[in-house]
């Protein structure tokens, strides 16, 4: 029983040392919902990346830790330019956001606008230099709203992710021209995978993640953000849900619904880059004040722009 009880003293004490660096560093501490479920239980805030930057602008804090990845603590520091935002490991990255480059949209932008009007619409999931190209951003949550909300004589363009805008394709009739990005945790998801876990939970309303593929969500009773899946899980009297995103956000669902039982499509949908992240290395950041994410002020402006017009659409 010592080498037990030795373990969960110094988990202990390293939650404490962290709680009160964040104290004194006047710092709040934020967490994805994929993050490991000892990050989670320990942040100020948890949720999805836009979200928590939005939450995060509102308060007094001068210190942003950003449990993430990369481009999530860069919407952070386009939002509020006048915190210091760290994040724990920096090479913590995201595939399809590293998927499409500025330069690459330079181009494609350039392609497309011959002879007619394009409204570039990029999801959050995106590096600030793409940000700063794009006309509006969109969310998981938001996205059939955005693309609504764009003229019908303009052509939209859409990056990165390739799923996310074949839905939003499908419910705005839109004629949506898109980039061949992806999320490979979602789009790795199999039709023969969500049967198989619908077969053994068949009680069970199946939430699949926007990112996923168009065959994929064509299986789901609903189709979430992050944060819709918690809302939804909540006001369902279903108490068996089969969930199809990155496996971390089995955790904040159980922790927000502790009677109810929540099974991943597959229980390989993990997002190592969404794992590297500790009690360790939030306790080094704190210490250092490093690694810092900090988005140069000529960025963050026209990427600032496009996350405005977003947030200025009237959510549903």
């Amino acid at each position: 029983m010592k080498p037990a009880t030795g373990i969960i003293d110094e988990s202990k004490d390293l939650r404490d040392k962290i709680k009160t660096m964040l104290h004194d560093r006047k710092a709040i501490l934020l967490a994805h919902n994929y993050q490991r479920p000892e990050v989670q239980d320990i942040a100020d805030l948890c949720g999805d990346s836009l979200e928590l930057s939005i939450k995060t602008s509102q308060t007094d804090a001068e210190v942003i830790v950003f449990c993430g990845v990369h481009f999530m603590a860069e919407t952070a520091s386009i939002l509020c330019p006048d915190k210091k935002v760290l994040l724990p490991v920096f090479d913590a990255g995201c595939p399809m956001a590293d998927m499409i480059t500025a330069e690459e949209l330079r181009k494609k932008k350039a392609a497309l606008s011959t002879g007619q009007n394009v409204v570039v619409i990029s999801y959050v999931n995106t590096t600030a230099d793409v940000k700063a190209e794009t006309d509006i951003c969109c969310t998981s949550a938001n996205v059939i709203q955005v693309a609504k909300s764009v003229d019908p004589s303009h052509q939209i363009f859409m990056t990165p992710d390739k799923n996310l805008a074949q839905y939003a394709i499908k419910h705005t009739g839109r004629n949506i021209i898109y980039w061949e990005g992806f999320c490979p945790v979602h789009n790795n998801l199999t039709v023969e995978q969500v049967r198989k876990a619908k077969s053994i939970h068949p009680e069970a309303p199946f939430l699949a993640h926007p990112e996923c593929p168009p065959e994929i969500l064509e299986l789901a009773d609903e189709v979430k953000s992050t944060s819709g899946m918690i809302a939804y899980a909540g006001s369902s009297e279903s108490r068996e849900f089969i969930i199809g995103t990155e496996i971390g956000m089995l955790h904040p669902l159980s922790k927000a619904n502790p009677d109810k039982l929540f099974f991943p499509a597959d229980p390989g949908m993990i997002c190592n880059d969404m794992k590297k992240i500790g009690l360790g290395e939030i306790l080094t950041a704190l210490q250092t004040m490093q690694p810092e994410v900090k988005v140069p002020r000529e960025i963050r402006e026209k990427a600032k722009g496009a996350v405005d017009r977003m947030l200025a659409i009237p959510s549903t």
